[in-house]
């Protein structure tokens, strides 16, 4: 007999996709993203924003991560902990200076506990339009883990 609870039931494919919004749009949505060039794959947490459909992130224009998404276009971001992870493929839609951000700046500032416009010329901003997501908290959520395809919600 296991000493581990029973897992719930699992939430709706509707009510994985609320939560999955709720927590791109939370104050200070701290993230995993992952990046590759060739065979070196890179892994940072960033803090990202949600603004128009796109995760927003602000980082330096000469980290692994932008030189990254710019040459290659593609990320994995990942939210959550283990027991409640949110999984995105993303492709990189648009990237701004920091200092020419106009409305997309102010909507990250005022997400975040900073504001990267202050940080100078040397940060962008990334925007990366979600093409694939998943979530789940337990194995019985599973089976309908995927969400978004090709850039689609499913539900």
């Amino acid at each position: 007999m296991s000493n581990h609870p029973l897992p719930a039931q699992p939430r709706p494919r509707s009510q994985r996709k609320a939560d999955v919004l709720a927590r791109l749009a939370a104050p200070v949505a701290d993230c995993w993203v992952s990046t590759a060039d060739g065979d070196e794959p890179y892994l940072v947490p960033l803090t990202a924003a949600w603004y128009q459909d796109r995760i927003i992130l602000a980082t330096s224009r000469r980290s692994p991560t932008a030189r990254n998404l710019i040459a290659h276009g593609r990320a994995r971001v990942g939210l959550g902990p283990t027991r409640d992870v949110i999984l995105i493929d993303a492709a990189l839609d648009e990237t701004f200076p920091v200092t020419d951000s106009g409305a997309l700046g102010e909507a990250y500032a005022k997400q975040n506990d900073w504001d990267p416009r202050q940080a100078g010329e040397g940060f962008v901003f990334l925007a990366l339009r979600p093409r694939r997501v998943q979530a789940w908290r337990e194995e019985n959520e599973l089976p309908d883990r995927l969400l978004m395809r090709n850039g689609a919600w499913l539900v």
